[in-house]
């Protein structure tokens, strides 16, 4: 018989260990950090000997916590190559990043169209707000990046194509400030949307208004917060209908100031890949299939 203490004791110190932290070796693992703190003092407890010094809130390895992740992870490596031989081949992975609200509000549900027309891609979506330097970051394919187009040499840069910029609030918000006049513009709060190029001044300057002297209304980091916060009749927001379509289309915005006021068109969203990856397949691919989406968009 194997004098192996249980797996999921070993496999819960080994995430830990390997990752620096009892936090993100339970979003590894699916576990809660108290459940895998408890696995970790379970095996402790069987070898008779700390593994982790654990000194003001932070988990640092012992000698013999070392000493046993040095082997563990030479034995999990062979796990792993053991079991890749047996299973099937996979497909190319396409590891795409975009911001936050571009997932949630355009990428995210038209991502099963994709998935489905190439089954054999693996997609691999991440978000972030901050930029991403996408010649840093060599785990990255395709960055759509949100604002200005990055610059640098090695990149191809490739925008999506001018958006529709508008200030959009509730219908009855439109209707009572209809005229625009300027105890009407007082009246209403403007929502501040953080990262957007496009701000207020630019719109009221735009559209030849007096932009109101009162302070800016709450701030969000995220277009889709920015949109969320109008349509629970918080305020205007000024922002991309890429982000706000739905919204639109089922009457919960409007545009304030309709015949009145102009939109600002602007390039905001950019596909960007390196240069050295012009010819792989899945870039290509994802590259005409959301170039695809946007002119349907567009002429829709």
């Amino acid at each position: 018989m194997r004098r192996i203490p249980s797996f999921p004791s070993l496999r819960a110190f080994e995430a830990a260990a390997r990752l620096g932290s009892f936090a993100r070796a339970s979003q590894e693992l699916c576990l809660t950090p108290s459940a895998v703190s408890h696995q970790v003092r379970a095996l402790e407890r069987h070898l008779g000997r700390a593994l982790f010094r654990r000194e003001n809130r932070q988990a640092t390895l012992t000698a013999d916590g070392e000493r046993l992740l040095a082997g563990l992870s030479r034995a999990f490596d062979g796990i792993e190559a053991a079991c890749a031989e047996l299973m099937p081949a996979a497909g190319p992975a396409l590891a795409v990043h975009c911001t936050p609200s571009f997932a949630q509000k355009w990428l995210g549900p038209r991502l099963p169209d994709f998935v489905e027309a190439n089954p054999a891609i693996a997609i691999r979506l991440s978000s972030g707000a901050e930029p991403l330097d996408l010649m840093r970051h060599g785990e990255i394919d395709v960055l759509i990046a949100y604002g200005r187009p990055p610059g640098g040499t090695g990149l191809r840069v490739e925008a999506l194509g001018p958006e529709e910029i508008a200030a959009l609030c509730r219908p009855e918000m439109a209707r009572e400030a209809a005229a625009l006049t300027p105890e009407a513009i007082a009246r209403l709060t403007w929502l501040e949307s953080s990262f957007s190029p496009v701000r207020w001044a630019d719109w009221f300057a735009h559209n030849g208004l007096t932009a109101p002297k009162t302070r800016a209304g709450p701030a969000f980091d995220r277009g889709s917060l920015v949109i969320s916060a109008a349509v629970q009749g918080l305020g205007v927001a000024l922002e991309t209908l890429r982000f706000a379509r739905a919204e639109m289309e089922a009457g919960d915005l409007v545009r304030l100031g309709e015949g009145r006021c102009d939109s600002i068109r602007k390039d905001l969203h950019f596909l960007c890949w390196r240069v050295r990856d012009d010819e792989a397949p899945g870039i290509r691919r994802f590259r005409d299939w959301i170039l695809e989406g946007e002119r349907r968009v567009g002429t829709g």
